[in-house]
């Protein structure tokens, strides 16, 4: 499986001598695609070594993550469970009915019930109930998935500048920080209104999975859109005319946001002139048949 770098023209960059490429990360599994992938690798195989069949996440309604626990479960033959934020709707949506479709059970829990998710005694309290599951966390984010995502930077064969990346819970973003060892300069797009909380995250995670602290990178939070997995009109269009001129796919919760921000901060002059850059495309693809049923529209 690789995550070939593609080459992205347009006037846009070029007139300022900027060289862009796309990490296509989401070209590395058909089903556990992008950062997924990455976060998911170690755990299986602590999974397996520490005999556990069966494995257990959360996530939303429409969660990448769920997805991609679903199918790795299938795949690698783990049984799964997932334990799903909110009430059961039926007809399930896309992303739920493909995790049920791999074999996952799903389990609903209320809103509060599931801010617990991280708390020892509730995640104890799962353990006896499911039967001594390997419970990996919300969006997959451990010091494994550090570990998985340093990969991301290490097969990539050009020379650059910068690295970005769009950013949920900061697994991903933490291990490009730690894969590079404070060599390069490291943007972070959140997803989340806010997302300036992530940075105390980022460097938890990165000091528990190394012990160090780097200074190379830095949270640019201006392209939320309004909170995570909210859309504007703009952002939508921007989408749509990116992926026509660019045949890139994207999506509106992660990479949309991540790509929209990049452009405006090459067309305010933010990089310098002959800057080359490497944006990072984290997958999350499968959600994007949520999203056009839920607000009926086509991206």
């Amino acid at each position: 499986m690789e995550a070939p770098l593609q080459q992205l023209h347009s006037k846009v960059w070029e007139a300022q001598g900027i060289a862009l490429w796309v990490k296509r990360e989401d070209l590395l599994h058909p089903t556990i695609s992008g950062n997924k992938w990455r976060k998911l690798k170690y755990n299986l195989q602590e999974a397996k070594r520490l005999q556990h069949d069966t494995l257990l996440t959360f996530g939303g309604a429409y969660s990448n993550h769920i997805a991609a626990v679903a199918a790795a479960g299938q795949e690698f033959d783990f049984k799964t469970i997932g334990i799903i934020r909110g009430e059961k709707h039926l007809p399930l949506n896309p992303t739920l009915s493909f995790a049920a479709s791999a074999g996952m059970e799903l389990y609903y829990i209320s809103r509060e019930a599931y801010r617990q998710k991280s708390d020892p005694v509730y995640l104890t309290q799962l353990a006896g109930q499911f039967g001594d599951p390997y419970i990996i966390p919300e969006g997959g984010t451990n010091a494994l998935a550090v570990k998985g995502c340093t990969e991301i930077v290490s097969d990539i064969p050009i020379d650059y500048d910068y690295i970005c990346c769009a950013s949920g819970t900061g697994g991903t973003l933490a291990g490009i920080i730690a894969g590079l060892g404070g060599e390069k300069q490291v943007l972070g797009f959140p997803a989340l209104k806010g997302g300036e909380f992530l940075r105390e995250e980022i460097e938890q995670l990165v000091d528990r999975y190394n012990g160090q602290h780097y200074h190379n990178w830095q949270l640019i939070t201006d392209y939320h859109f309004g909170g995570y997995a909210k859309v504007k009109l703009e952002l939508l269009d921007f989408i749509r005319s990116f992926q026509q001129e660019h045949s890139l796919p994207l999506e509106p919760v992660y990479t949309g946001k991540m790509f929209y921000g990049l452009v405006d901060l090459i067309q305010k002059g933010y990089f310098p002139r002959g800057s080359r850059i490497v944006a990072v495309h984290t997958g999350g693809l499968q959600g994007n048949a949520g999203f056009e049923e839920r607000l009926g529209i086509a991206l």
